[in-house]
């Protein structure tokens, strides 16, 4: 079972939430073994607004991947978007005792440590700690620094910032529904890695993931993130526009734009007509699609010039930070006929669809490798990862812990029974609480 582990992306997103268990072929390749889907009711602008729904609501999709697989759920990644989610630049160093040894993986680990115990303004929390380039002693631009002799490592990083409220109730929702919260990812960076390829992310290349609320963005250029952003509009409101405009429900509204939404008003001739049936013995109602693609591209333009200001703000248009690879357009925002054509006529760069299939074993559904997967897939990758990781932290957590810690009195009187296993699997907790907890374990079994 070893190699073969089995890991769960939950996306809970604002129009569905998926559950996807999956493990790794013998190629590498990720086998999706079930896969759960349930209409997302809770969820506004990527913000969970409704406890009690959205645990249904994963109670469903969850239910539904365990009665496909066979398998029952018990940690899960999860996804986090929404308006509260800020990223920032901040560079950190560390001064190593001894510069005679090489750097090794733990004297990273120090250094992120180290960035995750910046002060915040009130009520936000650190989701993501990414390092960029590291330097080493005066050496800049280093990718890989563990192997090199030095005494000062230093990096920069792109730290993603999210509200702890949000936070907290995404957490509690996991816990009602009877699951672990293993990790919690940010969702443009999980959509990345479903979709983009590597020689992309070495190009430069913009990730916008068009969800139901939000729109998702993530820069990529030398292999390494530069720039996350979370805009609180997706394809709602595109529906809420043809509901208001054609005076329809929101159910038809949704068809309409699935059915004959294009981005693009041109195309349409004025003849072509769509006619929907009234309510309760009401006529029914003549909408022209010129009209329908006229409301839609009004919108969509919007999104995409957001996204846009996003995308100079982040400097593509300087020569150190030009996207040669443009732009990858996913979620399920992204099936919008003639979407790309419109995307490559405002920004001026090249645009493609992006499917999560790169990743898939070759005997997957078809369905699997929608756009509107894209996070959910990202997330399984996300948890297959981080199975790994987990092992490897400890090692290190046990291996380097430093040993003048002065233990206070009163942690000396607190009985500590002696741990002997560690658990393989812990919950999501910050670095720094791995850490102390590691030191605690150290300490127990040390007396």
């Amino acid at each position: 079972m070893e190699d073969n582990k089995i890991a769960v992306g939950l996306d809970i997103g604002t129009t569905k939430i998926v559950a996807m268990i999956g493990r790794k072929n013998e190629y590498g390749k990720i086998e999706v073994i079930g896969i759960g889907k349930a209409k997302s009711l809770g969820v506004k602008r990527g913000v969970v607004s409704n406890i009690t729904q959205t645990i249904q609501s994963i109670q469903q999709a969850v239910d539904e991947a365990e009665s496909v697989s066979g398998i029952k759920i018990e940690d899960v990644v999860v996804g986090i978007a929404g308006q509260h989610i800020r990223s920032l630049h901040h560079s950190d160093y560390i001064t190593r005792n001894n510069a005679d040894e090489v750097i090794e993986e733990s004297d990273i680990y120090n250094l992120v440590n180290q960035v995750h115990k910046l002060v915040m303004l009130p009520g936000e929390e650190i989701i993501h700690v990414l390092p960029q380039e590291f330097k080493v002693d005066s050496q800049s631009d280093i990718k890989e620094p563990i192997g090199m002799y030095g005494g000062r490592l230093e990096a920069n990083f792109h730290v993603v910032v999210g509200q702890v409220s949000s936070i907290r109730n995404i957490g509690r929702c996991i816990k009602s529904a009877g699951l672990n919260l293993n990790e919690i990812t940010l969702e443009p960076l999980a959509s990345a890695e479903a979709v983009l390829s590597q020689e992309e992310k070495e190009a430069g290349v913009a990730l916008i993931d068009i969800g139901g609320g939000t729109t998702d963005l993530a820069i990529f250029k030398d292999g390494i993130i530069r720039h996350t952003a979370v805009i609180p509009f997706g394809g709602n409101v595109i529906t809420d526009d043809i509901k208001e405009g054609c005076s329809i429900i929101e159910k038809q509204a949704e068809l309409l734009k699935i059915k004959f939404g294009s981005a693009w008003p041109g195309e349409n001739k004025e003849s072509e007509i769509v006619s929907i049936p009234g309510l309760r013995g009401r006529e029914p109602k003549e909408i022209t699609l010129k009209n329908l693609s006229k409301i839609i591209h009004a919108r969509v333009q919007e999104i995409i010039e957001h996204v846009y200001l996003e995308i100079k703000n982040y400097g593509h248009e300087t020569q150190k930070g030009k996207l040669i690879a443009g732009i990858v357009l996913t979620g399920g925002g992204a099936q919008l006929k003639h979407l790309r054509q419109l995307v490559e006529y405002i920004t001026g760069m090249d645009a493609r669809i992006g499917f999560p299939n790169e990743h898939l074993a070759g005997d997957s559904e078809e369905a699997l490798s929608s756009p509107a997967f894209a996070t959910a897939v990202g997330l399984l990758m996300e948890s297959l990862e981080k199975e790994v990781k987990v092992e490897k932290t400890e090692e290190i957590v046990e291996e380097f812990i430093p040993e003048n810690i002065e233990v206070d009195d009163d942690e000396e009187e607190r009985d500590f029974e002696p741990k002997v296993e560690i658990e393989k699997k812990p919950k999501k907790k910050s670095f720094f609480e791995k850490f102390t907890e590691g030191l605690k374990d150290f300490l127990d079994n040390a007396e």
